[in-house]
């Protein structure tokens, strides 16, 4: 009897969950989950995530680069040691060395990042001179942390007047600036969609936008809530300022259907039909 007991239990523990996940129970909080890793601190990085500290040997760490792109804005890799991504596992426990990235300017969340190239547009960047930061976390969403600081990298630009162009200095701090170089005038979009978000509905009502491969397509959006808007199959990110008109512009060179969507609200802004 004992015997049957312990097989059908095992057979329960499989039966609905399908293969192993890490991700944490439902009633339970990211801090909660069952990852191990390292020692969870009380202190906090700048946007409220505890401080998940491990020893500084094999430690993960991050290195920022900031290229401009020839069309917009920056193209930016994220160099990583002891480190890897696991975008299929967010939300689940902390393990060592996984996770993901969050993408900061001027201490201001701009996106999550999932992999080591990250396109950042120009409309995102007001004119000035600014700090971008990257900062890595463990799938449990705690910030990865040695002798009680983040692991994170710096990076500074310098964004143009609107309209005029974009000039960026990328500066790795605190060890110093690479040589400057400058970005064109980046082409106009071709076409341009508007969009809000009104107490979680889009309006308009979710459509298609349909695109010939290689146009430019400004995507317009003002959410009532903070957001993040990320278009699939192009690792796009946009951050949405509450009740602020957030654009990104964007080159349609992939051909397939790919959703527009917000990340906390869960929205499908839009379809985009590339041919």
């Amino acid at each position: 009897m004992v015997a049957l007991l312990l097989l059908l239990a095992g057979g329960a523990a499989t039966a609905c969950g399908g293969r192993a996940t890490t991700h944490h129970k439902p009633g339970t909080t990211h801090e909660q989950a069952t990852g191990g890793a390292g020692t969870l601190l009380d202190a906090q990085d700048a946007g409220g995530h505890r401080l998940r500290e491990v020893p500084a040997q094999g430690a993960p760490q991050v290195k920022l680069t900031a290229r401009p792109d020839p069309e917009d804005g920056w193209n930016l890799q994220l160099a990583v040691t002891g480190f890897r991504f696991t975008p299929d596992s967010v939300g689940g426990a902390a393990l060592t060395g996984t996770g993901h990235a969050h993408l900061e300017l001027d201490g201001r969340k701009l996106a999550r990042v999932y992999g080591p190239w990250f396109h950042l547009p120009a409309a995102q960047v007001p004119e000035g001179v600014h700090t971008l930061t990257v900062r890595l976390y463990a799938d449990d969403h705690t910030a990865w942390a040695v002798a009680g600081k983040p692991v994170e990298a710096a990076v500074e630009l310098t964004a143009g007047p609107p309209g005029q162009g974009t000039h960026s200095h990328p500066a790795p701090a605190p060890t110093g600036s690479p040589a400057t170089r400058t970005a064109p005038p980046a082409p106009p979009a071709d076409r341009t969609v508007t969009l809000a978000v009104q107490d979680g509905k889009v309006v308009p009502t979710t459509g298609r936008t349909e695109l010939r491969r290689g146009e430019r397509l400004a995507l317009r959006v003002t959410s009532d809530r903070a957001d993040t808007l990320h278009v699939h199959g192009y690792d796009e990110e946009l951050a949405l300022p509450a009740g602020q008109e957030a654009t990104l512009v964007l080159t349609a060179d992939r051909t397939g259907l790919f959703e527009v969507e917000t990340h906390e609200s869960r929205l499908v802004l839009t379809q985009l039909l590339v041919r």
